[in-house]
């Protein structure tokens, strides 16, 4: 599937979890509400899927973790934030670089209007 037509559905089902739920829930709730709104739209989705870092040409577990990445090629990081900070985007970015993945989306569920929670990010 095309990253747009995937970027969009994952657009879609996000604006349904947050009508549906609002802003004040936890991040982890935002995150099983969505993956499941994914698989539901037909969409391939890993969780937590751990993401090893690579250096000097040697695969290190370091712990760090994609919140959902969908068709093997969009990488979302859900938050739930009063307010979105540089690090979250220094965050996806690296992520992207470690997955070779080129779309990244950076989601705050914890905003009245979804859409100015929203901050798409390219490789």
């Amino acid at each position: 599937m095309e990253h747009e037509a995937v970027f969009k559905q994952v657009l879609n089902c996000a604006f349904k979890v947050h009508t549906l739920l609002g802003p004040g829930l936890l991040e982890s709730a935002y995150e099983e509400c969505l993956f499941f709104e994914l698989k539901n739209a037909g969409l391939r989705v890993e969780k937590q899927k751990p993401m090893p870092l690579v250096y000097d040409k040697i695969k290190l577990d370091a712990g760090y973790r994609v919140d959902l990445l969908v068709e093997s090629s969009v990488i979302i990081e859900i938050k739930a934030v009063e307010t979105m900070n540089d690090v979250f985007l220094a965050q996806i970015l690296t992520y992207l670089k470690l997955s070779g993945c080129k779309l990244g989306l950076l989601i705050n569920f914890n905003v009245a209007h979804l859409r100015d929670g929203i901050k798409r990010v390219i490789l």
